[in-house]
């Protein structure tokens, strides 16, 4: 079925039979996202309305850049583009590319997929270090890595889609950590306390587990905890201010226009904001917030 655009909060029944308002972090708020299936990366407002968007062929990561540019990957490389449509960084590969991420000294790191490397960029496009994964001459396939993360300590985590796990590695490439997940993980960053948050695909369970050091789950939520069942493919998240976390749902695999694009999800288990515009967009493979203007949102921000 095909629909416009639906942006909400819920109401909440409480024992008492009293309706509760729980107000979602995401009423009112822009939020960039990129459709994997239709090949574009897209602005859009609080309305619900798409004011800016860029041919991105098989996007699956972006990031919201300060002064509103956007950084994201085009199926076989990486771009940034300004408000003006502006091309400010470019990187091409002949290997698939579903990992960026701007770093704090101005340079970009990128995982690719099927070749396994892990590489940091200059804002020239050249590389400036490189981690290989595999050994040469060696293959990753179309399903070794999603989305990967440069850690603050100089490691990487890395999503290994068709292994079904997450894997720490140190900068000379030892595996530090690992962790077995009930699905195809797609994206996973580590918070603050340690733990490290995993969304997963349709490889098995679609869910959001949290875990810690020791390899158990603290928390998670899949479709046996919510009455709609709405999870098909868990993508992109983003880790909220509020302690909710947003959640992209990828709808590929013969799932379009079936359940929410987006989803905010609080720590109880509970879905107290959706969006779907299963005119404007097929599949959302990955999602981040704006703060104020065209800044990125502030706060713990986990992307």
């Amino acid at each position: 079925m095909m629909t416009r655009a639906c942006v909400w909060g819920s109401l909440l029944l409480t024992a008492a039979g009293v309706v509760a308002d729980e107000t979602p972090f995401m009423k009112g708020r822009r939020f960039a996202a990129a459709d994997y299936s239709s090949g574009k990366v897209c602005v859009v407002e609080a309305d619900g309305s798409v004011s800016w968007t860029q041919k991105a062929p098989n996007s699956n990561d972006l990031w919201i850049l300060p002064g509103g540019s956007v950084l994201f990957t085009t199926g076989h490389g990486v771009k940034e583009v300004g408000k003006d449509g502006a091309v400010k960084f470019a990187y091409q590969s002949q290997a698939e590319i579903y990992a960026v991420q701007r770093l704090a000294n101005g340079n970009t790191f990128v995982g690719e997929c099927t070749s396994g490397r892990l590489l940091e960029l200059t804002p020239e496009g050249k590389i400036a270090k490189e981690l290989a994964l595999l050994p040469a001459g060696k293959a990753g396939g179309h399903a070794y890595i999603r989305n990967a993360r440069a850690l603050a300590n100089g490691h990487f985590l890395v999503c290994h889609y068709g292994g079904r796990y997450v894997a720490e590695y140190a900068a000379d490439g030892t595996v530090v950590w690992t962790h077995k997940t009930p699905g195809g993980p797609h994206s996973a960053a580590r918070l603050a306390s340690g733990n490290t948050l995993i969304a997963c695909g349709d490889n098995g369970t679609p869910c959001l587990i949290e875990v810690n050091p020791e390899g158990q789950t603290v928390w998670q939520v899949s479709n046996a905890d919510l009455p709609e069942q709405p999870f098909k493919f868990l993508t992109g998240f983003q880790k909220l201010p509020n302690g909710n976390v947003l959640v992209s749902n990828w709808l590929g695999h013969g799932k379009f226009g079936t359940a929410p694009h987006l989803m905010e999800i609080t720590p109880d288990k509970k879905i107290v904001w959706s969006f779907a515009d299963h005119v404007a967009f097929r599949t959302i493979s990955t999602v981040q917030v704006f703060g104020e203007g065209d800044m990125p949102l502030s706060g713990e921000g986990l992307h």
